[in-house]
């Protein structure tokens, strides 16, 4: 370190501020770690960051990549903001050195989402004794839309993480992290992200340890993801050509994009994407991913590398209650759903059995969390412990009720516990208001344990065993006061839900 809030980077000085939350805490925002992703360098691989001269002030955000959503609390894109590739440090100020690392990914369908949003600031858990780095990569078309011909390569989101890890393995020294104690954490997309670095030849040294929450069941591969471009080159009118793709501007993908995802959202008649219209994400090229990160774990891939893992209980909630996802309240509907991922009949009727008197909204919310999220997630910590892999497994299962109004254990509502920032206002409609004493005492527990696990590998509980499920080892999160708080169909202990009658149906959960 150069100074209290001054610290010497290979690439020139740099001057954070302390953090408004804590003075105790340094934060340095808006860091370059890579080239700005554009003109010559558009659809490339990310190259080092020119360095400067004098000390840089790092002080605010930098801008978010090229996106069409506008998130709580956080900037908006714009054209010609073209900087994106940018990290954020939090660190104690008076921090002894050599401290345990954690480095998050953002989730957001692979779409949207970007490191300044407030539920995202590290520090709570640079108070436990962590540096933390956020950082924002490329993402829709510009980070994983396949172009063709071979001259530019797929997963260039990826690729960006990964040139992240390398600029915290060469820097974070500066900031009083240790580069050898690097734990890569996410959510959703984010998650499945991490997971695909944690399998990857690439990645390998740059990871000790992997937080994978809410992982998304989603890996294309190259003939699916050309049909994507395909899609989305005729929407924007350019031919879906390695020439012609990178003479349409960056907010003409954007469009042409969403006008995509509108018409599956419209067309009932679409399969899978009508009701999950998400376009983008890892594909497993045969260059940085061999395989979808499940069938890599379960073949012994990034074996070394220790995993935390989580779902909530009612992931799906999230998305029918902003209206993110298809409406389904018939039996015609719910068999039509079923058919279009190909859900066998007794795992469906299964689902009904355990859930007495509930609507068939809520079945279907029921199946579509654990068929998107919750089995993937679960599996990918089951793989990695058979292939001699150390895992430990969780659930949030915090609810919240009252006059009328129910907050479900969905999508996302996890991440404020986890990072401490329960008093965000962006965040309130995820957790159902202003937190009470049992929250704060829950996001205490959680921010403890992702703590203790960067910086040992013990989140407080036993990992899985080779040869046990998700049994006796899960965690179950949840506040003692909450209402409906037993997880759903298993038994509280367990928190096994459907399991069960996934096993039994015996879906491999990967793309056809």
């Amino acid at each position: 370190m150069a100074g209290a809030d001054v610290f010497t980077t290979r690439s020139g000085r740099v001057r954070g501020r302390r953090s408004p939350r804590d003075p105790e805490i340094v934060t340095v925002l808006g860091l370059p770690y890579a080239a700005p992703p554009f003109g010559a360098l558009r659809f490339r691989a990310p190259r080092p960051a020119a360095p400067w001269d004098g000390t840089r002030e790092c002080t605010a955000f930098g801008p978010v990549a090229p996106q069409s959503a506008e998130l709580p609390g956080a900037p908006a894109w714009s054209p010609g903001d073209e900087d994106v590739l940018t990290l954020n440090i939090w660190t104690p100020a008076d921090g002894p050195g050599d401290l345990p690392v954690l480095v998050w990914l953002h989730g957001g369908a692979y779409l949207f989402g970007s490191s300044a949003q407030p539920d995202f600031d590290g520090t709570a858990l640079a108070a436990r004794g962590l540096v933390v780095v956020t950082l924002n990569s490329r993402l829709g078309f510009e980070g994983f839309g396949h172009v063709p011909g071979g001259s530019f390569p797929d997963n260039r989101g990826l690729l960006d993480q990964i040139a992240a890890l390398e600029w915290v393995r060469d820097n974070i020294a500066a900031f009083g992290g240790s580069p050898d104690r690097v734990t890569v954490a996410g959510q959703s997309s984010g998650a499945t992200s991490a997971a695909c670095l944690v399998v990857a030849d690439r990645a390998r040294g740059l990871i000790r340890r992997a937080v994978l929450h809410s992982a998304v069941n989603a890996c294309a591969s190259v003939s699916q993801a050309a049909r994507t471009t395909a899609e989305v080159a005729s929407a924007a009118g350019v031919p879906a050509t390695a020439d012609a793709l990178p003479l349409a501007p960056p907010h003409t993908l954007v469009a042409a994009s969403d006008r995509v995802m509108d018409r599956y959202r419209q067309d009932p008649g679409s399969g899978k994407r009508h009701y999950d219209p998400a376009l983008y994400g890892p594909v497993a090229d045969g260059v940085l991913l061999t395989a979808d990160p499940l069938e890599a774990l379960a073949a012994g891939a990034g074996g070394e590398v220790e995993l935390l893992v989580c779902h909530t209980t009612e992931e799906y909630g999230l998305m029918d209650a902003v209206g993110g996802g298809a409406t389904i309240a018939t039996e015609a509907g719910l068999s039509a759903f079923a058919a279009a991922f190909g859900l066998p009949a007794p795992l469906v009727d299964g689902y009904r059995a355990r859930l007495p008197g509930a609507s068939v909204a809520d079945v279907h919310l029921a199946l579509h969390s654990d068929l998107l999220f919750a089995e993937y997630t679960t599996r990918l910590a089951e793989a990695h412990a058979r292939a001699g892999g150390r895992a430990h497994l969780a659930r949030f299962d915090r609810r919240r009720g009252g006059r009328g109004k129910r907050v479900r254990a969905w999508h996302c509502a996890d991440i404020p516990f986890a990072f401490g920032n329960l008093h965000e206002e962006s965040v309130h409609f995820l957790i159902g208001g202003p937190p009470g004493d049992q929250d704060e005492k829950l996001s205490r527990r959680m921010t403890r344990a992702w703590a203790s696990f960067a910086a040992h590998g013990d989140p407080g509980w036993d990992p899985l065993t080779p040869d046990t499920g998700a049994g006796a080892a899960v965690r179950v999160w949840r506040t003692a006061g909450e209402t409906g708080g037993v997880p759903r169909g298993g038994d509280p202990g367990r928190g096994d839900g459907f399991r069960d009658l996934w096993r039994a149906a015996g879906l491999p959960l990967l793309p056809p």
